[in-house]
């Protein structure tokens, strides 16, 4: 049998903002133990005292916090930001051709130099990421494909991950939720190794670069337009 303790972690670790919020000291034990009351008795099936709930959530506290901390020497080696504006999105359906249609692309696009561009491939789609300038050429490349969705009017926000993000569980959240706390939508998540790309509409670029700074403490900023 699940102990209450056990339900607790469970209950604000399904809910990261609550999570947050405990490990800030900003949300009343007290409060959250009778809001949470109901439910853990439904899921432990048999009544639970809010006595037992606080002491639960008290106990909790110090895991919490340190998950936090963990993450925050991470954050610190953060700071290379690059602003990319002016992008357009396509997506295809796949089909047996879409995989040579994007080698050809490639083979035109490596005499260009500096543009941005990236391919992510699910099971059933392939989107595409580039400069505006390059619209035209990926009309013409991918002819004949069953385009599902093009999005004008986009804006990336490039970081520099350190090497350590891999192994750090929640950096990706804790980026992340500085748009969802500042009502800013997200389009596309890409990420590779050592980079977290960012694409939002065009709009919100701006003030995403500025919570990302503030948020970041970053003096090493970059902004480039393409």
């Amino acid at each position: 049998m699940r102990t209450v303790a056990a339900e607790i972690e469970q209950l604000v670790a399904e809910s990261p903002f609550l999570e947050e919020g405990l490990a800030r000291g900003i949300i009343n034990v007290s409060a959250l133990a009778r809001e949470l009351l109901p439910d853990l008795a439904a899921r432990m099936q048999r009544p639970v005292s809010e006595s037992a709930v606080m002491m639960a959530l008290k106990r909790s506290l110090p895991g919490i916090v340190a998950r936090q901390q963990g993450i925050k020497p991470i954050l610190a080696l953060m700071g290379d930001l690059t602003v990319r504006s002016n992008l357009v999105e396509f997506t295809y359906r796949k089909s047996p051709d879409t995989l040579a249609k994007q080698h050809a692309l490639l083979e035109y696009l490596q005499d260009l130099g500096d543009q941005f561009i990236t391919f992510t491939q699910g099971v059933f789609e392939m989107t595409i990421i580039t400069s505006a300038s390059l619209a035209t050429r990926i009309t013409e490349a991918f002819v004949g494909e069953k385009l599902v969705a093009r999005l004008d009017g986009l804006a990336a926000i490039v970081i520099r991950l350190p090497a350590e993000t891999v192994q750090t569980p929640g950096v990706h959240y804790m980026l992340l939720k500085q748009f969802a706390w500042h009502d800013i939508n997200l389009v596309e998540v890409v990420s590779t190794y050592s980079e977290l790309t960012l694409v939002m509409e065009r709009g919100d670029v701006d003030r995403g670069f500025s919570v990302l700074l503030d948020f970041l403490g970053s003096g090493r900023a970059t902004r480039r337009n393409s």
